[in-house]
């Protein structure tokens, strides 16, 4: 009989062994994947005002433009720039030996480098529950509850020539940099609500606070005089009078509560 129950031990202490060592390694996994803090969770289910999804066109360059931007020192990554390049119907004669022109297409923001993309999980505070238990003899469980609806704006944090089109382009790296999903408007719906329960013991006030994160987001952005130079029957791109400028903004984070739960 003891050699039989010895048997039996170590085969379920393997067992538990087993089971342990991957459960361990799977949330290191997971832990090691996420950028998200525990106390912020995705709304985007429960949210009662439907957020569109603020995907940015996207224009590729024609075979014609991509040809001509790579002989550009200077990254061109302004879209609308990029759309203007498509649709030039600029085209040299091809017997206009000798020909030499200067199309000045305008002094415009060529491309913005990101130099840090850092996420305020508090970014603005958007609701507060509460509840007494002061006089209660048992644990209460409060939930969040939006309780008015509210909106949550970004912005450029300076001035600076064209700004709608520097804000696309900050926001197409922020979302690059971050992976999440980033608008300059974002609203959050009265009436949205949570299953998550937070406990408020006996003789104790619990307080819920509610935040809407932003991404804040600084880098700096190259202008410079577009042309496109004509020689005979062939064409270029030309970028004069080039100047920088630092630049940053607030870009909020859509469908993302960061909570706050305080007794006392």
């Amino acid at each position: 009989m003891k050699k039989c129950n010895g048997a039996y031990f170590f085969t379920i202490l393997f067992c538990f062994t087993w089971l342990w060592i991957p459960g361990d390694s799977l949330a290191e996994e997971v832990k090691e994947e996420s950028n998200i803090p525990s106390h912020v969770l995705d709304i985007s289910k429960e949210n009662t005002f439907p957020n569109s999804t603020e995907d940015q066109e996207i224009i590729e360059p024609s075979k014609l433009t991509e040809e001509l931007i790579k002989e550009v020192d200077i990254p061109i990554e302004n879209p609308e720039l990029i759309k203007v390049l498509n649709e030039s119907n600029i085209k040299p004669s091809p017997i206009a030996i000798g020909y030499r022109g200067m199309v000045y297409l305008g002094r415009w923001p060529i491309n913005y480098q990101s130099a840090e993309s850092n996420i305020n999980w508090e970014y603005q505070h958007i609701n507060k529950n509460e509840m007494n238990n002061a006089g209660g003899d048992q644990v209460q469980e409060m939930s969040y509850y939006q309780q008015e609806q509210k909106e949550i704006k970004g912005a450029l944090t300076g001035k600076i020539s064209n700004p709608e089109q520097i804000k696309t382009m900050m926001l197409l790296k922020a979302s690059e940099n971050t992976k999440l999903p980033l608008s300059y408007e974002t609203v959050i719906g009265h009436n949205t609500k949570l299953p998550n329960s937070y406990n408020v013991p006996v003789q104790k006030y619990g307080m819920l606070d509610a935040y809407a994160p932003a991404v804040n987001e600084k880098g700096q952005v190259t202008f410079g005089e577009v042309y496109i130079e004509l020689k005979g029957s062939n064409k270029a791109i030309q970028i004069k009078n080039v100047t920088k400028q630092g630049i940053g903004a607030w870009i909020p984070i859509q469908d993302y509560l960061s909570f706050s739960f305080k007794v006392r």
